[in-house]
């Protein structure tokens, strides 16, 4: 399903902690721009509005703001990806259930 993007969404994990790695450069460029462009707007927004997310924020206080648009490109798209790969909606308020053992 990931080839709709054709970035994928690059994880490496072991002992049960994920390592989510960074967006990656193979696939439709076009797209990537498109979703690069749409995270600094987004961050644009935020800063206009006066109270940004509480991730992007404290991404906003650590980093450059060229790295938190990729940041921030790569969680709309791996969002965008759970979406179509569980055939879901968005919803604003969803919050995940914990995994119980």
């Amino acid at each position: 399903m990931a080839a709709w993007l054709g970035l994928v969404p690059k994880q490496d994990s072991s002992g049960g902690k994920p390592k989510l790695l960074g967006m990656s450069k193979r696939g439709d460029t076009y797209l990537r721009t498109l979703l690069i462009h749409g995270a600094r707007s987004a961050i644009v927004a935020a800063q206009r509005r006066g109270k940004p997310n509480v991730w992007l924020s404290g991404l906003l206080a650590r980093r450059h703001p060229n790295v938190a648009a990729v940041a921030l490109a790569n969680k709309n798209a791996r969002t965008i990806w759970a979406l179509l790969a569980h055939e879901r909606e968005f919803r604003p308020d969803y919050v995940p259930r914990l995994a119980t053992a």
